[in-house]
Formats: C-alpha cells, sequence, structure tokens
C-alpha cells in the first residue's frame, strides 16, 4: 500500500477525537509531502537539523501543518527548533522549561506549548524524567508542574511518554494506566498556563492499547511509510 493509502487506513481505524502526529526521523521529503497531501496535519521530528531541512524542502507545504518536537532538545538548539516548531513535547526538566522559555520572550513570540516528557520505563536509552530517580515521583511532577506555571511564554499542555518496548503491547498497559492517571491529576490543580488538552502516548505497535488507555494523540511512522532499514536487524528483529 502507499502512503497515502496507509494513512486513510490508519485515519480510519483511529477515533477521530486522537491527534496523529506523523513521526517523520529520516524520512525523504517526498514522503513528508505526501503525507500531508493525504491529510495529516501534524508532523513530528525527533532533531533540529533535520526539521530545518524537510521545512525548507517543503516550502510552502511546510506551513500547512504543526511542527512538534519529538526527540531530545538540546538547550543550545533551543533558538533554532523555536523558528520551526509550534509544540515541544520533551521538557524533562524545570531548567530546559526555563530556558525555552527565556529564548520565546527574545523571540518576541507569545506563548509556546509543551509537553512535560516522562520516561515511565526507567529506561536508560530513553530521554524523559524517569520515576525511579524522583521517588515519591506523582509528587515529583506536580511540583515541577506549580514551577512551570510561572513561567509566561510556556503553555503547559500535556504529558508525552513513550513507554518500554515490548513484544506484546499489553505489557505496556501499566506504565500508560500510570502516566494517565498523573495526566488527570495535573488536569484538575487548576493552574494558570497550565491547560492539559493532551496526552501523547502511544506508537505504532502500541498505539491501540494507548489509546483504550486514555491517549489522544499517538505517534506514527512504521505504519505509514513502512519500516526503516535501520528498524531490522540482521536477525529480523524489529527495533
Amino acid at each position: 500500500m502507499s502512503i497515502t493509502e496507509n494513512y486513510a487506513k490508519l485515519r480510519e481505524e483511529i477515533p477521530a477525537d486522537v491527534a496523529i502526529v506523523v513521526s517523520c526521523k529520516t524520512r525523504a521529503a517526498k514522503e513528508i509531502e505526501e503525507v500531508i497531501d493525504a491529510g495529516a496535519t501534524d508532523i513530528g521530528e525527533n532533531y533540529v537539523q533535520e526539521a530545518e531541512q524537510m521545512y525548507s524542502a517543503l516550502k510552502k507545504k511546510a506551513a500547512k501543518v504543526r511542527w512538534h518536537m519529538i526527540g531530545h532538545l538540546q538547550r543550545n538548539k533551543i533558538n533554532k527548533a523555536l523558528r520551526i516548531f509550534d509544540v515541544i513535547q520533551t521538557v524533562d526538566s524545570l531548567e530546559k522549561a526555563a530556558a525555552i522559555d527565556k529564548r520565546v520572550e527574545k523571540a518576541t513570540k507569545k506563548i509556546v506549548p509543551v509537553y512535560i516528557e516522562i520516561n515511565i520505563g526507567n529506561e536508560d536509552s530513553k530521554a524523559g524524567i524517569k520515576p525511579e530517580e524522583h521517588e515519591p515521583f506523582e509528587e515529583y511532577t506536580e511540583k515541577l508542574v506549580r514551577d512551570m506555571s510561572a513561567l509566561s511564554h510556556l503553555r503547559l499542555a500535556g504529558l508525552m511518554t513513550m513507554g518500554p518496548r515490548f513484544g506484546n503491547p499489553e505489557d505496556v498497559r501499566p506504565y500508560f494506566r500510570r502516566i494517565r492517571r498523573l495526566f488527570e491529576k495535573i488536569k484538575g490543580l487548576d493552574l494558570t498556563n497550565v491547560d492539559m488538552k493532551y496526552l501523547s502516548m502511544g506508537m505504532t505497535n502500541s498505539c491501540r492499547v494507548a489509546i483504550e488507555e486514555g491517549s489522544n494523540m499517538v505517534r506514527i511512522g512504521t505504519a505509514i511509510f513502512g519500516e526503516r532499514e535501520c528498524d531490522i536487524g540482521k536477525n529480523g528483529r524489529q527495533y
């Protein structure tokens, strides 16, 4: 099936109130152009440099979609990121949030939506806040939210997590459930500059379970574009 057909099928299968962020890591401009023509409204990139190149290559079509930073954001790349991204999903500390807030103010932008990234599986290979390093984790995150609410150029709009990668997506369910409970708790705090609209969790192999556990934003790449060569090891295992 083509990219257009894959996206249309996915959009039919996923509830209309769940946003699909198309994960475009290492994809070619012609692939991104096709998925935008197919109706995609949200594009996710992992690296600022790749996003710059893609935005330039897409020309006018780049402005038709919302751009999400879904990879680790280095502080020295914040200025460049703000020129491209509409949403930054990977804030993992008050220091990073404050650095973004300061750059937004200097760039004379009004407000930038950000999500807190949580490494719910405590995996060393992934970025985000690790619960095991900040117990009691729910209290730690609530304090972070309260501190971030004082940053006038950011709007905390959601939580983001990947969840550990299991062969059976059912195994990630309890991790997603924990994030959903935290999301609802933060949503009920009623803080200035905090408007918890999005729970961004679930990818190609885990999106069904994530949606069942309350996700209203999934990040999908493989189901739309097919597998990248780097996704498959010599033994055929998908990474």
